[in-house]
């Protein structure tokens, strides 16, 4: 009897609302990141292909025009009957009590589709949130560790049977089976209970996007699925394959946790079209800023030595020294070590990824490298990020969502109500409920 085929799980990530290419802003076909009704169109396309969910990023600082995604996702939430929500907050610059109120309305309007996307803090905005600077990589984990358990706790402090609404009774809430959580710890103190029942998917879906040592051990302990970010084949597997490898410890199956690599496809009917389409996205950056940019990973400006001549990877920045996203910072430089990248191809393949697998070719193509990936236990699923939108979602659910379709490693329907019924995850267990058994 022949082994059933791993299916993939396959999320549309829409938060760059004109694509992921640093150039496709300027491109005459991109969409507005502040047009709702475009927004709801391209959740509404990803649907129609029976994608798993879309994921909008957020931060708190800068000057572009991103609306604030939790409520973007309930707009999204209203016009959609399957799609999963993924939003991203940060741990830094929310309090516990008020993000796991947010999410579990999310989670109740949209049915159960709702899943929080943790992130310590890209990027500073003390400045914006009365605080004096930024805080530093190590305690901003300790502090999400906290918040995360605090959140989690709050989501379990109704029990799955507390609202009976029992007219004749006249009883609507059993107060014996809502319970104060009196969490008290080295960042947070909180009472609870939360002030909303238990959501329709026992708890919002908990996804992680970071990739460094204590950000593993965040996801390996907590998460559900992981977005991440490896531009090799090598270097997807050996995350994979470590990351697989931490659940056992926390008495958690290797199942209970997906890996989703971020993938930035440009696609098109032959890859000569699709190799158009990068060069005028190409052509559309502002090369000095984006060296000004990549110039943050070195100590060095990359602008004073020629675009073809090699990396100068003596002059980067140890992950310990940058504090943004370390495991960003390494994955962009990664390519550049394992390969003989010139400036040149490390500015082209930031341009289209942000630090994410990029990748140019036909829709067969795209099929390929996806189903090998899968097969080769480097990815449970991807996180797809279209260089241009809204035509590179159109061409991936046109063309490569079929092609996957008649592979049999995506499905034809979609399997439940839920987001983790679609994805495959176990309904939660009540953490409070069962500690009080």
């Amino acid at each position: 009897m022949s082994k059933p085929k791993k299916k993939l799980r396959l999320i549309a990530f829409l938060g760059m609302s004109s694509g992921h290419h640093a150039g496709s802003w300027r491109h005459p076909d991109a969409g507005s990141s502040t047009d709702i009704d475009y927004i709801i169109r391209l959740a509404q396309k990803a649907e129609s292909g029976l994608l798993d969910g879309m994921f909008l990023a957020d931060g708190y600082s800068g000057a572009g025009s991103r609306l604030e995604p939790l409520t973007k996702l309930s707009a999204v939430a209203a016009a959609t009957k399957h799609l999963g929500l993924v939003a991203t907050a940060g741990t830094v610059y929310n309090e516990p009590y008020l993000l796991a109120r947010q999410f579990s309305s999310l989670d109740h309007i949209s049915s159960g589709r709702a899943a929080w996307n943790i992130v310590t803090g890209a990027g500073s905005a003390a400045h914006n949130f009365s605080l004096a600077e930024h805080p530093p990589h190590s305690q901003r984990y300790k502090e999400a560790e906290e918040f995360v358990e605090v959140v989690t706790q709050l989501w379990d402090s109704w029990e799955d049977d507390a609202v009976p609404a029992d007219r004749e009774r006249g009883v609507y809430v059993d107060r014996n089976k809502v319970h104060e959580i009196n969490y008290a710890g080295q960042y947070y103190s909180v009472q609870g209970p939360l002030n909303i029942p238990r959501s329709p998917q026992g708890r919002p879906i908990l996804i992680q996007a970071g990739s460094s040592e204590p950000g593993k051990e965040l996801a390996a302990r907590t998460a559900e699925a992981v977005f991440t970010a490896q531009q090799t084949l090598e270097a997807a597997q050996e995350f994979y394959t470590d990351l697989k490898g931490r659940l056992a410890k926390y008495g958690r199956s290797r199942d209970s946790l997906l890996v989703m690599p971020g993938f930035a496809p440009i696609i098109a009917d032959t890859e000569a079209e699709a190799r158009e389409i990068e060069h005028e996205l190409n052509s559309y950056v502002d090369q000095k800023k984006a060296l000004d940019v990549l110039s943050e990973r070195f100590t060095i400006n990359l602008n004073d030595y020629p675009l073809d001549a090699p990396v100068p990877l003596d002059k980067a920045r140890q992950a310990e020294e940058f504090n943004g996203i370390q495991s960003r910072h390494e994955a962009v430089l990664d390519p550049a070590r394992r390969g003989n990248f010139t400036i040149r191809d490390l500015l082209y393949r930031a341009n289209g990824g942000h630090g994410h697998f990029t990748f140019v070719g036909t829709p067969l193509q795209v099929a390929d490298f996806l189903e090998f990936r899968l097969n080769a236990n480097a990815a449970d699923g991807f996180n797809i990020m279209p260089q241009l939108l809204p035509s590179g979602l159109d061409e991936f659910v046109n063309k490569v969502v079929p092609e996957l379709q008649n592979r049999g490693i995506f499905r034809t329907e979609y399997e439940g109500t839920t987001f983790r019924d679609n994805l495959g995850l176990a309904y939660p267990s009540n953490q409070l409920h069962r500690a009080a058994v």
